[in-house]
């Protein structure tokens, strides 16, 4: 018997490269980042003054005000980006559906300005001025409840908390649930807005972040020699996965097929990768013996691309460790350094990314590559985004504490 297979029908984003798929994906080819100086609060004082922000987003757009209110900004990305992947895939629930439909939005770190704000006011004001609604803003799992709320979604719901591999997971544990036949058709994904005062000043006291701040678009720099760390983002990725035999039979278009999902943990360190490579490697072999392919068959690999002293290295070496030759000869692409690095969102955002290489025939490019770093020598596109025949797509997603975490998906074919 063939194992069912799995296939995107929806996809929605709001980053700081655009609020829509088609947005994003222009601008990410012409090489034009969201990155610059910090406007959601007043960055005084502190040593980091950029980051990637979504930048004109309107909740307003997507749910009315009352809700809006009631809504971390994380939450307020994931249920906006939903509305565009159920849109597309042209998914309606009724009775007849709801207990086979679920959700799983991944998180980092959940409503951090929320919980930030109920500590200020529980400091200055005391426990009777707390609002009411502040621990349904900042749990974690609030994104993907409100989603099953809002769209009578009876499925299975759950929000993983991978660090910065949630949004991969969201995506991987929504095909897995397919899969094994609890349901027939997953919203998955994942959000972040953790560009706080105290999100931005945690990361720069780990010594994860750039201080660079006059020329904000070209401080994000991937794979380079001259990088210094990363910059934070913020945004969502949500796509609609579902059963083949089920979209074909409702009159779905398949955008793109999942085929593989592998996840491993370093257990080595909190918050710094295995310089091997070792686990991140076998995240990418278990992604591809699961999807039934060979190294050879990769067309495209969307990188992890922190732009951290230990992780580009370390990445390099886990696709030389998979790929062997094949790994000089794969185009690999670090779009962090145009969206910044949006924490839990990011592996969502970046499956998304691979669905549009391959439907365009194109790749995006690693914005301001321009010194390669020895010690990663291998074809990340730099600057000039590339046209290539991607069949198969490879994504990267490895976070503090160890997890890693990889998705391969290839052009849908009958």
């Amino acid at each position: 018997m063939s194992k069912p297979r799995v296939v995107i029908t929806g996809m929605g984003t709001v980053n700081p490269c655009g609020l829509d798929v088609n947005t994003t994906w222009d601008n990410l080819l012409n090489g034009k980042s969201g990155v610059g100086p910090i406007t959601l609060f007043d960055p005084t004082g502190l040593n980091v003054k950029i980051a990637a922000e979504v930048k004109g987003f309107d909740p307003a757009n997507y749910m009315d005000g009352k809700e809006a209110r009631r809504r971390d900004r994380f939450a307020q990305f994931a249920i906006a980006s939903t509305v565009q992947a159920v849109q597309q895939a042209r998914l309606t629930i009724d009775e007849s559906n709801a207990d086979e439909v679920g959700v799983t939005i991944g998180t980092a770190l959940g409503g951090l300005q929320s919980y930030f704000e109920c500590v200020e006011t529980y400091i200055k004001q005391g426990p009777r001025r707390i609002n009411p609604f502040t621990m349904t803003m900042f749990i974690a799992d609030s994104a993907s409840a409100q989603i099953a709320i809002n769209l009578g979604l009876r499925g299975p719901n759950m929000a993983p908390v991978s660090a910065c591999a949630s949004g991969a997971d969201g995506v991987g544990l929504a095909y897995e649930l397919i899969m094994r036949g609890d349901a027939t058709a997953m919203v998955c994904g994942g959000s972040e807005a953790t560009i706080t005062p105290v999100g931005i000043a945690s990361f720069d006291r780990l010594g994860a972040m750039t201080r660079e701040s006059d020329n904000p678009t070209k401080a994000s720099r991937p794979f380079s020699a001259d990088r210094c760390g990363l910059v934070m983002g913020e945004g969502a990725g949500v796509l609609v996965l579902e059963l083949l035999d089920s979209a074909l039979a409702r009159g779905a278009e398949p955008l793109a097929e999942l085929a593989g999902y592998g996840c491993t943990c370093d257990a080595f360190h909190i918050s710094a990768p295995l310089s091997s490579g070792a686990g991140a490697a076998k995240a990418m072999a278990m992604a591809l013996k699961h999807a039934g392919l060979r190294p050879e068959d990769v067309d495209f690999i969307s990188a992890h691309g922190t732009a951290t002293d230990l992780n580009d290295p370390m990445e390099t070496r886990a696709i030389k460790t998979v790929f062997s030759e094949h790994a000089y000869k794969v185009p690999v692409s670090g779009t962090k350094s145009m969206t910044g690095h949006m924490m839990g969102a990011t592996g969502a955002l970046e499956a998304l990314l691979c669905v549009q290489a391959i439907r365009a025939g194109k790749v995006p490019p690693t914005l301001n590559l321009n010194t390669p770093d020895p010690q990663c020598d291998l074809d990340y596109v730099p600057n000039v985004a590339r046209d290539v025949p991607v069949r198969v797509a490879m994504t990267n997603a490895f976070g503090f504490g160890g997890h890693n975490s990889v998705l391969i998906i290839k052009r849908y074919e009958e």
